[in-house]
């Protein structure tokens, strides 16, 4: 007897990480694949759907699944708080609310490096256990979700998997001196084939409970800790690059580092005066 497929959701489908992860997880044989979002390129096998409208007509399509994987949100690092509120905050409550009343079993949510990034220029070593230092309201939208599905799997039993990810470019995704943030960026960088990797590890795996999982590729020189995620998921990144920067790059990398040593973000005490 031929086993039944286990049945994933994707949301964000169309985006640059989402079309990467739904064709690796169309390779699996043993997964039914199923989109749903705003579905901005019309695509004919995309439930298109307001998830940032909560409503029966679509989160009815995520009863019975055996995982879903969250990738839609407002992208962009430099996002305003009205955006984050709306796309990354809001709409990722419905989507874990429709995840939970349909008696999902895996959830999988794409949160960022970005909750880490005001460790860019210290020599910390970058596990999931260390403080959170998001710098924008995108990197504190993704923390906000990472503990909200923490407390959702200690309340529901309910598998939660929260995959920091790197620097994954459109297309291609050929690393090197083109990339922003200098050799923090560089160092980041997710190939495509880890992506892949990542993607079918996340949702298949047997973990239980709930994880917050590095997921870059096996750069040189990298602080991002990936043990959590062989440890969790199988996760064993095989990309890898070393970082090189260009005259102007290096230029960008220094300044950046001087603008935050004279006048940091995030500081508890500010250098002249009170802040507020």
């Amino acid at each position: 007897m031929t086993a039944a497929k286990k049945r994933v959701l994707v949301t964000g489908s169309t985006g640059n990480l989402g079309a990467k992860a739904v064709t690796a997880l169309r390779t699996r044989e043993d997964l039914d694949v199923v989109c749903i979002g705003r579905n901005g390129t019309k695509d004919p096998t995309v439930i298109t759907a307001d998830l940032g409208n909560y409503d029966a007509s679509w989160s009815r399509h995520f009863e019975g699944a055996d995982a879903v994987l969250h990738l839609a949100a407002d992208p962009k690092p430099v996002g305003t708080w009205d955006s984050i509120i709306d796309l990354n905050v809001n709409l990722a409550f419905n989507v874990f609310r429709a995840a939970e009343e349909g008696g999902a079993r895996r959830f999988v949510f794409a949160s960022s490096n970005w909750t880490l990034g005001g460790y860019r220029f210290s020599n910390a070593r970058l596990t999931s256990a260390l403080t959170p230092w998001p710098v924008n309201p995108y990197g504190m939208s993704k923390l906000f979700m990472e503990e909200y599905g923490k407390s959702l799997a200690r309340r529901t039993g309910m598998s939660v998997i929260s995959l920091r990810i790197g620097y994954c470019q459109p297309g291609e995704n050929v690393p090197g001196p083109h990339m922003a943030f200098g050799i923090w960026g560089q160092q980041m960088w997710l190939g495509n084939k880890d992506w892949a990797q990542a993607v079918i590890k996340s949702v298949t795996s047997e973990y239980k409970g709930a994880a917050v999982v590095n997921v870059m590729s096996r750069n040189t020189g990298m602080r991002w800790e990936l043990e959590t995620g062989r440890e969790t998921i199988g996760y064993a990144p095989e990309e890898t690059h070393t970082p090189v920067l260009s005259t102007s790059g290096r230029l960008k990398d220094m300044m950046a580092r001087l603008r935050e040593t004279v006048a940091p973000r995030g500081v508890s005490v500010p250098i002249f005066g009170a802040r507020w």
